[in-house]
């Protein structure tokens, strides 16, 4: 390979800080075996001082995980540190990220502290990384808005100290790409040791140039991106993994850099993380969208007909796209659904769990004729979403006309007890939720109905998300069915299980990369 571009992956960290978009921890692991086969180099698996939860799921990836780095984010504090150190811990091989903002706005506004204080905090922040480990991580927020000669400082003080990376975020996607090119090409000439650390960038989309940014940082030297699948990440999200790497890939005679991804797997993993966050990908995104390899003009068919390169830069299939595949559906066995979960990077951990989805398998069979992988997604990803929850959707009885408002009986299991209630609405599926609402006495708003067809044909499944809001907390619910009106349901029953769990410390307090 040529030089080496390092993958650091922020899809369950930052890409989770995105509303709406919390993972439990089994779709944790799930992602984070799925990037693992993808070969991603460094997995940051979230912010462990955040909440118990997230402690809980970076402990339990930093187990499940073997060949990538598993990383903790800490802000610049000792309790912080040693949590992201105590979570890490299980894994073969371990990173601690610090970081710490250097903007003047940030200083003055968020941390109320005079540089020289955080110039102090980094410096003992990365001496008490160090301390756990020998990978640590150093990262001045919002650094593409910080004085340069200040910036020079902390950076000299934390590669003085012991970090191996430094990670220059432009955390509010404010930095153009010829900026940002400039500014790690100033820091790695400015900074002393600059040449015994991999410098890294982490670029925000705010102004549609997180994947530019990136790239220029590369051109500048940078050989470690941190980027998200789908660009998944906090307002208009990361810079885009699929994007990098197949830049990069594609234009190795430009960057002079390659990664080690496994780029067949790409598609698989944007689609895991699209079903389980209920975040869909736009039909032109690039690498990953539905059209991105599609041509509808008379002149692009008649070309790629003729030769594939003149209107394509890649090859579908070493993306994902078109791989030959078996086709499942109602006389398939057990064995090849098992083997085609595993090739979309859904384990079990024993027979039961595989029984039980087998049965549900089967059950989708009758309904449609070919079962796809989309469809595959969905079925997990719909029984990790019903598992333990309070409520759960017993029997459901809607009745239309045009000559009166929809009617919906809705029969509930409300931990294990029978509650039915009858509601009507401006719709079927309005009829549906108001009668939930009244099952589960939960008053919640409801920001966003959202419904995809997972796969073609008149017999696709629909999946259905629901987005509700009680008392500034906000939650995504999620199903699938091929009656789109069970689906909602369904989607609806899940979120309102999530307003009725307790609520979970959003891992962006005290600050954000």
């Amino acid at each position: 390979m040529s030089d080496p571009l390092i993958i650091f992956d922020t899809t369950l960290r930052d890409g989770e800080q995105s509303p709406g978009a919390s993972m439990t921890l089994e779709e944790k692991i799930r992602i984070a075996r799925m990037l693992e086969k993808m070969r991603v180099d460094v997995i940051e698996a979230g912010f462990p001082i955040a909440s118990p939860g997230d402690f809980e799921a970076v402990r339990a990836v930093a187990s499940a995980v073997k060949d990538s780095v598993v990383c903790g984010l800490a802000r610049a504090n000792l309790a912080d540190i040693d949590r992201a150190a105590e979570a890490v811990a299980p894994a073969n091989a371990a990173r601690i990220h610090v970081f710490i903002a250097t903007s003047p706005i940030h200083m003055r506004d968020k941390l109320r502290m005079p540089p020289d204080e955080v110039l102090a905090a980094a410096t003992a922040a990365v001496k008490r990384a160090r301390h756990h480990t020998d990978n640590v991580e150093f990262s001045p927020e919002d650094a593409g808005r910080s004085e340069r000669d200040f910036l020079c400082r902390v950076l000299e003080a934390a590669i003085r100290a012991g970090a191996g990376t430094i990670n220059i975020p432009d955390t509010v996607g404010y930095t153009m790409p010829a900026q940002f090119g400039n500014l790690i090409q100033e820091l790695r000439e400015r900074v002393p040791g600059a040449d015994k650390v991999v410098w890294s960038a982490h670029c925000h989309d705010d102004l549609g140039v997180a994947v530019a940014n990136s790239l220029a940082a590369v051109t500048a030297g940078a050989r470690q991106v941190e980027c998200t699948i789908n660009g998944l990440g906090e307002r208009a999200g990361n810079a885009s993994l699929e994007e990098i790497v197949m830049a990069v890939r594609t234009r190795r005679d430009f960057f002079h850099c390659d990664t080690r991804i496994e780029t067949r797997h790409i598609v698989a993993a944007s689609r895991l993380v699209s079903t389980i966050t209920g975040f869909a990908v736009q039909p032109n995104k690039a690498i990953v969208g539905a059209n991105a390899f599609a041509h509808e003009a008379g002149i692009h068919q008649d070309g790629v007909i003729k030769s594939r390169e003149t209107y394509e830069i890649m090859r579908a299939q070493d993306v994902g796209w078109d791989a030959n595949r078996m086709v499942l559906g109602k006389h398939s066995g057990r064995n090849a659904f098992a083997t085609r979960l595993r090739e979309l990077g859904v384990e079990f951990e024993d027979d039961g769990e595989l029984n039980e989805a087998f049965a549900r398998f089967k059950e989708l069979a009758d309904k449609k004729h070919e079962i796809f992988d989309e469809d595959l997604q969905a079925l997990v990803s719909e029984a990790d979403h019903r598992e333990d929850e309070r409520l759960q959707l017993l029997s459901m009885q809607v009745q239309s006309s045009t000559e009166g408002a929809p009617l919906a009986k809705v029969t509930v299991t409300v931990n294990g007890e029978r509650r039915s209630r009858e509601a009507s609405g401006n719709g079927q599926v309005d009829a549906v939720f108001r009668a939930i609402a009244d099952i589960a006495g939960c008053e919640s708003s409801l920001q966003l109905y959202s419904v995809n067809a997972i796969t073609g044909g008149t017999d696709a499944q629909g999946e259905v998300t629901v987005r509700l809001e009680r008392g500034g907390r906000i939650v995504n619910g999620h199903g699938a069915d091929t009656d789109i009106v069970i689906a909602s349901a369904r989607a609806y029953l899940n979120a309102v299980n999530k307003l009725l769990s307790a609520p979970r410390r959003h891992p962006q307090t005290g600050g954000a990369i």
